[in-house]
């Protein structure tokens, strides 16, 4: 087993394509499929199932990614710090869709000159934080919280040797236009929200009610709209009068000044925090990461 293998087995499970991780690492498809085959041989698993659509992960080259990563990233370090020829640094943050984490990612990267550094956001579904920080390719996961999903989230969180970290708490707000009939009100009633579009972030098709982002995922609404994105999520705020769930911690200055979070009567409480893997001391990038972060979450 060599780092070079390590490290294609790397890019090819991000890149999803042995075409496109070949092309990445700028050597021939066979050559680098004969380098898989020969890791897989040595180390008596098969690392990648391969289809006529790519190559996905098995559970086995999951778990093996998750070891190669950690090995990989400390060679990085070293060539880093010992070495004239350094290769960029790499930083990760998946996220679920927060403008706050996007936020503090901006204030960080602001910090540095990103000729040195390959810095990487993903506002992603929530299995998508969890799996991207329990195989390493995120260093930090950012989502929250709640007496409904605590429960099974602190069993994935085991299950994938992640840590939850707290950073806030926060009550239920209502994240809406400033157009919307209900956007002047002092504090927002259920019944109120029922002629208007529920908005929720879609989380694939073998989601659970335990991995949506917004609150209250088991209610029963009369008109639902799932979008992928924040940027869509806003604009169907904006032009059918819909609403979804806050922390009612919104960033002007990223999302417009267009919108608006009014407090929801209902005494749900939402444990904002960030995974890490266990065990594993954060880089100087994550805890700087994390600092910007409890910043701008002190001013609101």
């Amino acid at each position: 087993m060599t780092l070079q293998q390590l490290h294609y087995a790397i890019v090819i499970s991000e890149t999803g394509s042995m075409n496109k991780a070949a092309e990445l690492l700028y050597i021939a498809q066979p050559s680098l499929t004969s380098a898989m085959k020969e890791l897989e041989k040595e180390i008596g698993i098969t690392i990648f199932n391969r289809s006529g659509k790519g190559v996905s992960l098995t559970a086995d080259g999951t778990e093996f990614l998750t070891y190669a990563r950690q090995v990989y990233q400390q060679y990085e370090t070293l060539q880093e710090k010992y070495t004239s020829n350094a290769i960029r640094k790499k930083f990760g943050v998946s996220a679920q869709h927060y403008s706050f984490a996007v936020k503090a990612f901006v204030e960080l990267v602001k910090q540095f000159d990103t000729c040195e550094y390959e810095f990487a956001i993903r506002e992603t579904k929530t299995a998508e934080v969890i799996s991207d920080v329990n195989t390493m390719k995120s260093e930090i996961g950012i989502l929250y919280l709640s007496d409904f999903n605590r429960q099974i989230m602190q069993k994935l969180f085991q299950t994938n040797h992640l840590e939850f970290h707290p950073l806030i708490n926060c009550g239920v707000y209502v994240y809406l236009w400033k157009g919307h009939p209900l956007a002047k009100n002092k504090k927002i009633e259920f019944e109120e929200l029922e002629k208007y579009p529920c908005l929720t972030f879609e989380q694939g098709d073998k989601s659970s009610f335990y991995f949506a982002e917004e609150i209250f995922s088991t209610n029963d609404y009369a008109r639902v709209i799932k979008a992928s994105d924040r940027s869509t999520m806003l604009n169907l705020m904006k032009g059918l009068d819909g609403y979804t769930f806050c922390s009612g911690i919104i960033c002007d200055t990223l999302n417009g000044s267009d919108y608006t979070a009014v407090p929801l009567n209902n005494d749900s409480i939402m444990e904002i925090g960030y995974i890490t893997r266990k065990n594993i001391i954060l880089s100087n990038l994550g805890k700087l990461y994390i600092q910007e972060l409890e910043q701008y979450l002190k001013q609101k």
